[in-house]
């Protein structure tokens, strides 16, 4: 598997957008792009990226939740590649409703859908366990304070998270986290639990 971080620098308010590819461009192999982002000079990246030959730069887009940032450029996409769209929220252009535990074949591997609420109703995690790779979206992951205020959910949800193998975290924003994602995970669960706590404690 091979993932090209588009959009990082923008200057354009945007998400990240990450193009998803199997490692040798095979057929079979479905070139995805996780989130279009907001600016469309990612466009004219696709021109310099080897996505195989007789392929389509973009064969499927995984949307992580539908804030404009997100999806900004979903329409246009759609028009230049004809692509299949995935999300939980059936918005327009969407082609395909993804849920909970749903499998999703991203460039050669096999990605299990993970619903996480909290952000927003529609957020969604995309997990491969074979690499260890979570692409979070706007999940928040990493949380130093125990004075916040969390939906069960979201809980829930973060601590499915914490419970799997990771090695990289491909957040929404800012660069990829590679540097000891999964303790800085745990982390988060363990203030939001102990805000959880202080919250029932107080009658909150």
């Amino acid at each position: 598997m091979k993932i090209i971080t588009l959009a990082m620098d923008s200057k354009i308010y945007s998400s990240n957008a990450y193009l998803v590819l199997g490692s040798w461009n095979r057929l079979d192999d479905i070139n995805t792009l996780v989130d279009t982002g907001n600016n469309p000079g990612i466009l004219e990246q696709f021109a310099g990226i080897n996505t195989g030959v007789g392929k389509r730069a973009v064969e499927q887009i995984v949307l992580t939740h539908s804030h404009f940032d997100h999806k900004g450029l979903l329409e246009r996409l759609i028009d230049v590649y004809k692509p299949s769209v995935c999300a939980f929220a059936s918005i327009e252009g969407v082609s395909r409703i993804v849920k909970n535990n749903h499998l999703l074949r991203m460039g050669d591997r096999c990605f299990e859908v993970i619903h996480t609420p909290g952000h927003s109703n529609d957020s969604l995690c995309f997990y491969c366990a074979e690499e260890g790779v979570l692409f979070s979206g706007d999940m928040p992951l990493h949380i130093m304070t125990t004075e916040g205020t969390y939906i069960p959910e979201y809980v829930e949800a973060l601590a499915r998270i914490a419970s799997l193998k990771i090695s990289t975290i491909y957040p929404g924003h800012g660069k990829p986290i590679t540097e000891n994602p999964l303790e800085i995970v745990r982390e988060t669960l363990k203030n939001v639990r102990k805000s959880v706590s202080r919250q029932t404690d107080s009658g909150g």
